[in-house]
């Protein structure tokens, strides 16, 4: 990233504020992407990786473009084919005849914002060597075990409707990825004003948008998230959320740990985004389904009958009541709107 003293326009540590000035720019380019912005951000926040689903033309390479642009981050993007290798990803030692030794040549995954386009169209071997930079933030090339920089994240996209030349993702590396996104095509509002921009300005691109947060606003960011409280009945609306994935007749098997703290941090940094210094259900309740669908490993009856694994979560969350839904858990105060459930502020 660069550094704090390069010229940023109101620098901000309130997590919502840095969300407010990304959308706000990343605006100027595309439109009608705020959920997506505001998963990058999260995700960016509590150290998560985001997997982006969506059709061909709909900007899923560009909108991530445009997010490292906007935070200042160090972007590489990696177009993966079926000949990817693992090397073209990591590195590899490359000999030098003049010096006559061999020399690290480190690949693009040494970036704080990775791209991995098209990651269902590389091998399981390929996709493999992302598992450990996704975990451990570092890789091993010919044994030499090197730190990735931080923040580092992975952005990945795929393509839904392909179904030749692909390779389905793992469970343990779909696991990796904090949220799935799918990015549906624009309304025709959006998709209008898209048309007017382009007509105006045919160059238009990422490279029109300026960083607008520095690396200690990012880091002051990632403290005030830690500090949102969770109270002991969200965190067993958590719990029950996910021990209801591994119960449910449509699932072999359901979410990890892993997902548990997917909801933790996610659902914190959702708080902060709005304002708040405390979780609420419906952060956690907004968290299900793109925490949940591509941790879900669907039964066989279940895949036979094409049930999709979205279905199934919600069907969970209209099971799993929330805390705060009895009436006798009313608030004794009135407190500031943010979709109900508030109850539970800091019981």
């Amino acid at each position: 990233m660069s550094s704090d003293d390069d010229p940023v326009d109101e620098p901000s540590a309130d997590p919502s504020a840095v969300y407010d000035l990304l959308r706000a720019e990343i605006d100027r380019v595309l439109i009608g992407n705020d959920e997506a912005v505001e998963y990058l951000a999260i995700s960016l926040i509590t150290r998560g990786h985001l997997l982006l689903e969506g059709v061909p033309g709909i900007a899923k390479t560009t909108l991530a473009n445009l997010f490292a642009r906007t935070t200042g981050l160090e972007y590489n993007r990696i177009q993966l084919t079926p000949d990817t290798l693992p090397a073209d990803i990591t590195g590899t030692h490359i000999y030098r005849q003049s010096t006559e030794t061999f020399e690290l040549q480190r690949g693009p995954v040494f970036a704080n914002l990775v791209v991995a386009d098209e990651i269902n169209r590389a091998t399981p071997k390929t996709q493999s060597a992302l598992l450990e930079a996704m975990e451990e933030r570092r890789v091993t090339i010919e044994g030499e075990t090197l730190s990735l920089p931080d923040p580092f994240m992975v952005v990945a996209t795929q393509n839904p409707i392909e179904a030749e030349g692909v390779f389905q993702l793992p469970e343990a590396q779909r696991d990796r990825f904090q949220f799935k996104l799918t990015l549906d095509l624009p309304d025709r509002s959006d998709e209008r004003e898209l048309l007017d921009r382009f007509d105006s300005d045919p160059d238009l691109g990422p490279g029109d948008v300026d960083q607008v947060i520095r690396p200690r606003e990012l880091v002051d960011a990632r403290e005030t998230v830690r500090e949102v409280h969770v109270a002991p009945p969200v965190k067993e609306y958590v719990l029950d959320l996910v021990a209801a994935t591994r119960d449910h007749a449509d699932v072999s098997h359901g979410a990890s740990p892993r997902a548990t703290l997917a909801f933790l941090n996610g659902s914190k940094a959702r708080a902060a985004i709005r304002g708040r210094d405390y979780v609420i259900p419906d952060d956690v309740k907004s968290m299900a389904e793109p925490v949940l669908r591509h941790r879900l490993v669907m039964s066989t009856d279940a895949d036979l009958s094409n049930v999709d694994p979205t279905d199934v979560v919600a069907d969970i969350v209209d099971t799993i009541e929330p805390p705060g839904a009895d009436a006798s858990d009313a608030p004794e105060a009135p407190m500031a709107s943010d979709g109900g459930n508030e109850s539970v502020e800091k019981r």
